[in-house]
């Protein structure tokens, strides 16, 4: 049935995303059969992905803005009011918020605007105060929890801190940090949960909506089934996702004779190392936050992807067996 032809909201699962970026993250809960009345993301690109997935009921729904302006706040409870109006929903279920973590994260060596950045962690508080969803979700990096933030009432504290100052009268939360290796996710990633459920849910806890553990999924088990990619911008017949990305072709030799677990800058051939050449001489590469070039195992999980995975030198991602 659509819902144009249901006129109430009862047994529909509602949500509402919070710097959503591609609604990757979330998408799970369209999987699941929860409706989105709003998604928020500052830039246009990332939100068109999600109109591409038809994730939200919607095209008002999505909503490209800063969430630090009332105007975009606005177009979030007007969406909240329509649905109201539409389908007497008076209570959304879930609030998802994964604010900007650049304050926070470890591959961040720039954190000269932290507590700036990280007033949006104090924004997500505050649309979880005014809307009062049944349940909320926060995720972000490992130290999310002991960053600072300038909380609501202008005083500089921990983000666990805020969010119990604020959220736990109405919210039992639970704190968690959790690999996603653990959790079905294909590669290893840290990251912090806090799910807060409404107080007056007599009968859930956050820990009974929390996953279940399941065993890790190596590389191989991942992407073993794929064919090898030989040449530099080979596309799959099969799949088009599967290519193989340029780079500069200098940087070939640097991988071409490293093992599973060895890193470019492994190489005893100097030339092989990663450098660069300026007015005629030869710099090498300063290894900077773990090591780039680095070729992973097949039977390991594999390691998070870098932010810019679109270039060779922020990749410690090379294919177990495929120089690229």
């Amino acid at each position: 049935m659509l819902l144009a032809d249901r006129r109430s909201a009862y047994g529909l699962r509602t949500y509402v995303s919070l710097f959503s970026s591609a609604g990757v993250g979330c998408y799970g809960f369209k999987e699941e059969g929860f409706y989105c009345v709003a998604t928020v993301e500052l830039l246009e690109r990332r939100l068109k992905i999600q109109k591409f997935n038809q994730k939200c009921v919607y095209n008002s729904g999505y909503i490209c803005g800063d969430m630090t302006t009332q105007e975009t706040k606005d177009k979030v409870f007007a969406e909240l009011a329509m649905w109201e109006r539409g389908f007497n929903l008076t209570d959304l279920d879930v609030l998802i918020a994964t604010p900007p973590c650049q304050g926070m994260s470890v591959a961040n060596h720039k954190k000269k605007d932290e507590l700036k950045r990280n007033s949006l962690v104090v924004e997500s508080i505050k649309m979880t105060q005014q809307i009062k969803p049944k349940f909320f979700i926060f995720e972000n990096v490992r130290a999310f929890l002991t960053s600072v933030c300038t909380d609501v009432d202008g005083q500089d504290k921990s983000i666990r801190e805020a969010i119990e100052a604020n959220l736990a009268g109405t919210y039992n939360i639970l704190y968690q940090v959790v690999n996603f290796k653990d959790y079905g996710n294909p590669s290893s990633r840290t990251r912090t949960l806090v799910i807060g459920v409404r107080k007056d849910l007599k009968e859930v806890t956050p820990y009974d909506i929390f996953p279940d553990k399941q065993p890790e999924r190596t590389l191989r088990q991942i992407i073993g089934h794929l064919p090898s990619l030989k040449k530099m911008g080979e596309i799959s017949e099969s799949d088009i996702y599967h290519n193989f990305r340029k780079y500069s072709p200098r940087m070939e030799s640097w991988i071409a004779d490293i093992k599973e677990g060895q890193s470019a800058f492994d190489n005893t051939d100097i030339t092989k190392i990663p450098h660069s050449v300026k007015n005629g001489v030869v710099v090498y590469n300063a290894r900077k936050n773990g090591d780039k070039y680095t070729r992973q195992y097949w039977d390991k999980v594999a390691p998070c992807i870098h932010t810019r995975n679109d270039i060779m030198a922020s990749q410690n991602t090379v294919h177990p067996v495929d120089n690229r």
